[in-house]
């Protein structure tokens, strides 16, 4: 046990060696290469401020470059016997595990999370998501089905869709893309992935580790770049068949509008509750509560962000999950010692200090953290955060925060917290922590969630389980994980064969 301390733990201040900068391409057709506008963004580490790196400004040139490539590309690779692509896809899961450190490195040093702790897990299962696709397309059977003519067969199969834009996030950037990435390309689809321009060296770099498989390279192309630009070309174009992004809902709504009629598959984030009932354990709901809220300094789309108490729980949860914050040790991700790095960005720090400001001055109390860090490289260190107290009205409970927050609501019964916790307008994963039986059932029927953790932290995760929102929600639609994702990513062809006319 670490003693409580008045301010969080911190590490001994100390600055990561950052690698030389690398002048990075994107790959078109097959090959690496210079954006055709000839200029570079620069790529900062947040946790030196350094620049980790440059990759080029993509034009819309180079966009319709890779969209013709993959058109081209997708006439072959459609009709590429399953069972082969299966090969191909395991061999880029072994690519990925042979990359495993560097890819881990280059993730801490682009998005800030602990190297052995969070980066290394995060690359492992990676790879995991590639091997659970190369496992699924052998076993994606279609019905046949029964024709009420009996001169007649009807027979399904799945088709892949064609050109996919794969749009993905900052805080798993090797994790999130393989979501889509792999059960994509075992289904026969192509790929246009647009890495997010906060961690656009780790997408990169793991595209190049997948060409290392012995693949067509063109099934793949690789166009870093911001959304509104990049992001907004890719999603329009007239060659590009289907999306799949994960990411804000403010933005996947504006994807859902220029998408048009193209098939989508969105997953928008999250602010869902945990809910403590008087009769849990209230140590250990406190530890694994308090893990959802600190985990990647709280930048997950299930973090535990609102923390939802009965009243006869209410003073002693409070109490058990400060001295778990307390034991958070804040620093550099590549000291072993340390638990929470910085964040990402500016953004996401700036979201933080609005919230609980706000949530303060609406009534809420502080009773641990709330700012950043100081004695460190930049600015992003964050302090571990506990607000008890959170009125109803505050952006706390409508916002998804992403960041070291435990955010703490007292109700009196359990239909109270039923209510404040279908408040939430993502309705993605919540948790829940009781000892009876029949009250956790109780609870399953009535909260609008499309996955509810019972006695675990709201993190908790299975690459092959589908997750995604409930409906009614803004959390988008389609589920992540596995075959759900697979299946998502295909369409049914019905074929009816009359056999009386063919000729004998």
């Amino acid at each position: 046990m670490i003693a409580p301390s008045p301010l969080p733990k911190l590490a001994e201040p100390k600055t990561t060696e950052m690698p030389q900068a690398r002048h990075y391409k994107l790959l078109i057709d097959g090959q690496w290469t210079e954006g055709s506008g000839g200029e570079e963004i620069a790529v900062h580490s947040p946790i030196t401020g350094e620049i980790l790196g440059y990759y080029p400004k993509a034009s819309q040139e180079d966009v319709d470059r890779a969209v013709k490539a993959a058109r081209r590309a997708f006439e072959k690779w459609c009709l590429t016997p399953p069972f082969e692509r299966a090969a191909m896809v395991h061999r880029m899961a072994d690519a990925i595990e042979r990359n495993l450190e560097k890819l881990a490195r280059l993730e801490s040093l682009e998005n800030g999370k602990p190297y052995q702790s969070e980066a290394i897990p995060c690359v492992q299962e990676t790879a995991e998501n590639f091997r659970i696709a190369a496992e699924d397309i052998k076993r994606l059977e279609s019905p046949i089905i029964p024709s009420r003519d009996g001169h007649k067969r009807i027979l399904t199969f799945y088709r892949p869709y064609g050109v996919w834009t794969v749009i993905t996030p900052w805080n798993f950037p090797t994790l999130i893309p393989s979501e889509p990435i792999a059960p994509g390309l075992a289904s026969g689809n192509v790929i246009i992935f647009k890495p997010s321009e906060y961690t656009p060296l780790t997408g990169i770099a793991l595209v190049e580790a997948l060409l290392e498989a012995d693949i067509p390279p063109d099934i793949i192309q690789c166009i870093p770049g911001e959304g509104p630009t990049v992001g907004d070309w890719l999603v329009a174009h007239d060659g590009v068949d289907a999306i799949a992004f994960v990411g804000s809902d403010r933005t996947g709504r504006m994807i859902a509008s220029r998408a048009g009629l193209k098939h989508t598959l969105l997953e928008m984030g999250g602010n869902g509750p945990t809910i403590i009932l008087d009769d849990a354990d209230l140590e250990k709901a406190a530890e694994l509560t308090a893990f959802g809220c600190f985990y990647d300094a709280g930048q997950v789309c299930c973090a535990t962000e609102r923390i939802l108490v009965h009243k006869k729980a209410h003073r002693d949860f409070v109490d058990l999950i400060t001295e778990e914050a307390k034991k958070i040790v804040l620093g550099d991700p590549f000291d072993e010692n340390v638990t929470m790095g910085p964040l990402c960005n500016e953004m996401t720090a700036l979201k933080m200090e609005r919230h609980i400001e706000d949530a303060v001055k609406k009534g809420a109390k502080l009773i641990y953290g709330g700012k950043r860090a100081s004695g460190f490289p930049t600015n992003l260190y964050f302090e571990p955060t506990v607000i008890d107290q959170v009125p109803e009205d505050a952006l706390i409970q409508y916002e998804e925060s992403f960041g070291p927050l435990a955010a703490i609501t007292v109700a009196a019964d359990d239909d109270e917290l039923i209510r404040l916790a279908n408040m939430d307008r993502y309705g993605l994963q919540m948790g829940l922590f009781t000892s009876s039986l029949h009250r956790a059932f109780y609870f399953i029927e009535r909260l609008r969630t499309g996955n509810l953790v019972i006695n675990d932290n709201t993190d908790y995760w299975e690459p092959h389980v589908p997750f995604g929102g409930a409906g009614g929600t803004v959390s988008g639609h389609g589920r992540i994980g596995g075959k759900y994702t697979m299946l998502d990513m295909v369409y049914l062809n019905t074929v009816v064969i009359d056999f009386m006319n063919v000729k004998k």
